[in-house]
C-alpha cells in the first residue's frame, strides 16, 4: 500500500522479499520501521501492514506514567507501518503484518481479503505489545495508498487482473496499465481535468476504471462497489459506505469545493455526495457510474475525520480485537494522512492562519508526494489540485508528487554489480546500504580532497523519471536518463551514482517548489517524514538544492500519527483535524542549506543540466517518432 510500499531505509531493514504466498502473519515488536520497499523481482512478494496507537491520558496529569493503564484513552491509526503514540504525539511501540503484491509488467495487484487478515493482525499485535485492553480503545482512523478496490453486492473481492485470480482485486497506485485510458480521458478536456492539473494521470482512479471496462467486462459487470483503499477499509470496518472527501477529490475528480456551503461544524459532515460531474463520466464512457446517484463510486462523501456509522461492527470488532460501536473517522490516503501528522511540526508554534500557507510537507518514500495548502485556489499545470479539504478542511490542497523516489534509489542500487558485495558489508557492519554508502562517499570525499561531498557527481547528471513524470510535466511517458557511466565495478562508483539520483530527486522536489511559487504559492518552508526522512545526506542534499531549511518532525512516523489523529477526532477529543494537529505536532530537528555559495553555484549548475536532460529527450522522442512515421 504507501501502502505506497512508501518509506525505506535500505536493504538493511528490511524484511525478505522472495517469499510469493505468505500463509501466516508475521508480527514484528521492535521501533518503528520503513514501511517495506516494492521490488520488481518477484512476481509477488511481501509489503507490510500495521497498526499503530495513539496513547492519550483521559486527564492532563502531570505525573501520569507514559505506560498504558486502564484509565487511559486509545486511539489506533491503521497504516503500512506501525505506532503506539502518547498524549504529546510521542512513539512508544510498534507491530505490522505483511501483506501481498503481485506484479506483471505495468500490472500491480494486491488483495482486499490478505490486507484486512494484515490489519486484524497488526491490531492485535499492537495492542497486546502495548497492554491496551480493546475497550481502552476510543477512536480508529486508516490511511492507505490511492489503490481501487473491486467488491461485489456481497463484499467479496472481484477479480481486476487478466489471471482471473479472484484475490487480485485491487489495483495498486502505482499500476500504469491504464496509460491509453487515461490519454483518452485527457483528450476530452473536461472541466473537472482543471481540478488535477489539467490531465489525469494514469495513477488515478477514472483511466483504470476504463482500463477494466474495455479488459475484463465480467468483472465489470460483477462489481458492485469502486472503492478507494483506505475507504474500503473503513467500510470493512463500520459498514458505512460514505467516502473521503481526500480520496474521491484527489482520485476520482469529485469537485470538493461543492461542500462549501456545508463547512459550519454544526452541521452534519455526512451529506450527500454532490461533487460529481456526470458529463464527465458520460463522456470517458463509464456513463453507468452515475446511476443509482453515484451508488457504485460514492452517494456520500464526508470531511476526513468524520465519525462513521455506528462505530466497528461486531463482526469487525470481534476480528480486531476491539469493541463494537468504537468510532471509526472518515480516512485519508497515506501520504495525506502524512500532511497532517507533521505540517503543525515547527519549533515555535504559530497563530497566524496563513503561516501554514508557506509550507511544504515532503512525504518520502517509494514515491514522494509533496503537499501544500491554500486560502485560495491555485491552478498550476501539471500538479494535482487544487483540491477542496482533501486534507485539511477549508483549505485548498496542490499535490506534486515523484512516481520514484526511494524505488529509483533501490533500482539504482540493486542494479549495480558492486551491490551484493555492498550488502554483504552492510550486514556484517549491522547497518543499512543507505548509511554504508553515505560513509563511503565521506571517505571519498576525504581522500579525493573534494570541497564538499556533493562535487562527487562533477561527471554524472540523472534524470529520476524512470517510472514517468507525476510533476510539474505530467508525462507517464518520460523515462529516466543516467548520463557519465563508466565500466568501473567499484563499491565507490556505485556510491556516486547513488548520490547522482539523490541529488536528481532533489532537482525534481526543486522544480516541483519553483512551479507552484511561479503559480501562486510562496512557499519558503519544508517539512519532511517518511523512511528517506531518516537519511541525512537526502535531507541535506534537498535543503541544500532547494535553498530551504527542512524541519523533521520529533516522530518520524508522521503517517501513523496522522491516522491516529482521525480517530481522535472521531471520538470527538478534538472539535476539528487543525485543532489536533496543533496539539499533536511537534518539531524534532530542523536541517538547514549550505552558508558555502559554492555550493549553491555548483547546485544551480547541475540544476540547469537537469532541466535540460528532459528537453534533449523531448527533441530525441521526435526524431524516433520522425523516423517511424
Amino acid at each position: 500500500m504507501n501502502m505506497k510500499g512508501k518509506e525505506m531505509l535500505g536493504k538493511g531493514r528490511t524484511r525478505s522479499d522472495t517469499t510469493p504466498l505468505l500463509g501466516k502473519h508475521k508480527q514484528q515488536h521492535q521501533q518503528p520501521h520503513p514501511k517495506n520497499r516494492f521490488h520488481s523481482s518477484p512476481s509477488a512478494c511481501s509489503h507490510s501492514i500495521s497498526s499503530p496507537l495513539f496513547l492519550e491520558m483521559a486527564a492532563a496529569i502531570s505525573s501520569a506514567s507514559s505506560s498504558p493503564t486502564s484509565h487511559c484513552n486509545v486511539f489506533l491509526g491503521v497504516d503500512v507501518g506501525t505506532g503506539l503514540f502518547d498524549e504529546e504525539g510521542k512513539l512508544l511501540g510498534s507491530a505490522s503484518s505483511p501483506i501481498q503484491i503481485w506484479k506483471e509488467g505495468d500490472c500491480i495487484e494486491q488483495s482486499s481479503t490478505d490486507i484486512w487478515h494484515a490489519v486484524c493482525s497488526a491490531v492485535k499485535a499492537a495492542c497486546s505489545l502495548a497492554k491496551i485492553d480493546g475497550e481502552q480503545v476510543k477512536g480508529i482512523g486508516f490511511a492507505a495508498t490511492c489503490s481501487l478496490v473491486a467488491v461485489d453486492a456481497d463484499g467479496s473481492p472481484v477479480t481486476v487482473s487478466w489471471s482471473g485470480d479472484s484475490r487480485r482485486n485491487i489495483i495498486v497506485w502505482m499500476d500504469h496499465r491504464a496509460v491509453k485510458q487515461a490519454e483518452k480521458i485527457n483528450s476530452c478536456n473536461s472541466p473537472v481535468l482543471q481540478y488535477c492539473g489539467g490531465s489525469v494521470s494514469p495513477e488515478m482512479q477514472p483511466p483504470k476504471l476504463l482500463w477494466v471496462k474495455e479488459n475484463l467486462q465480467e468483472s465489470w459487470s460483477m462489481v458492485f462497489r469502486w472503492m478507494d483503499l483506505s475507504d474500503w477499509l473503513s467500510y470493512r470496518a463500520t459498514g458505512d459506505d460514505t467516502r473521503s472527501l481526500c480520496t474521491t477529490v484527489c482520485k476520482w475528480t469529485y469537485l470538493g469545493h461543492a461542500h462549501m456551503q456545508h463547512i459550519n461544524e454544526k452541521d452534519s459532515r455526512d451529506m450527500e455526495a454532490c461533487g460529481w460531474d456526470d458529463d464527465f463520466w458520460e463522456e470517458i464512457g463509464l456513463g453507468d457510474l452515475v446511476e443509482g446517484h453515484h451508488a457504485k463510486i460514492g452517494r456520500s462523501v464526508a470531511f476526513p475525520g468524520h465519525a462513521l456509522g455506528s462505530g466497528i461492527t461486531p463482526t469487525a470488532a470481534k476480528e480486531l480485537g476491539l469493541v463494537a460501536g468504537t468510532p471509526v473517522g472518515t480516512s485519508l490516503i497515506d501520504a495525506h494522512a502524512g500532511g497532517v501528522g507533521v505540517m503543525e511540526s515547527l519549533p515555535e508554534k504559530e497563530n497566524d492562519n496563513e503561516a501554514i500557507c508557506h509550507r511544504m510537507v515532503l512525504v518520502c518514500g517509494t514515491s514522494t508526494c509533496h503537499m501544500a495548502v491554500s486560502r485560495d485556489k491555485l491552478f498550476i499545470p501539471g500538479v494535482w489540485g487544487p483540491f477542496w479539504s482533501a486534507m485539511i478542511p477549508e483549505y485548498w490542497l496542490t499535490e506534486g508528487g515523484q512516481s520514484a523516489t526511494g524505488a529509483l534509489l533501490d533500482y539504482i542500487i540493486e542494479s549495480h554489480v558492486a551491490s551484493p558485495r555492498l550488502a554483504n558489508h552492510a550486514a556484517s557492519q549491522k547497518t543499512s546500504l543507505f548509511q554504508l554508502l553515505n560513509n563511503i562517499l565521506e571517505s571519498m570525499m576525504r581522500e579525493l580532497q573534494c570541497p564538499f561531498i556533493a562535487a562527487l557527481t562533477e561527471d554524472t547528471h540523472v534524470l529520476p523519471d524512470f517510472h514517468g513524470n507525476r510533476s510539474p510535466i505530467a508525462d507517464p511517458k518520460a523515462k529516466g536518463v543516467v548520463f557519465g557511466l563508466t565500466l568501473d565495478p567499484s563499491e565507490q562508483q556505485l556510491a556516486r551514482l547513488y548520490l547522482a539520483a539523490v541529488q536528481a530527486i532533489a532537482y525534481g522536489t526543486r522544480h516541483i517548489v519553483e512551479h507552484c511559487n511561479a503559480n501562486g504559492h510562496k512557499i519558503d518552508t519544508l517539512l519532511a517524514c517518511g523512511g528517506l526522512s531518516k537519511n541525512a545526506l537526502f535531507i541535506q542534499e534537498h535543503a541544500d538544492i532547494i535553498g530551504c531549511p527542512i524541519i523533521l518532525p520529533r516522530e518520524s512516523e508522521s503517517v501513523l500519527l496522522g491516522a491516529a489523529i482521525l480517530g481522535a477526532v472521531a471520538a470527538k477529543k478534538y472539535t476539528c483535524l487543525s485543532e489536533a494537529m496543533k496539539a499533536l505536532n511537534a518539531a524534532g530537528q530542523v536541517i538547514h542549506p549550505s552558508t558555502d555559495s559554492r555550493v549553491k553555484k555548483y547546485h544551480d549548475s547541475k540544476y540547469r543540466i537537469f532541466r535540460e536532460l528532459y528537453q534533449q529527450q523531448l527533441s530525441q522522442r521526435s526524431i524516433m517518432a520522425q523516423a517511424l512515421a
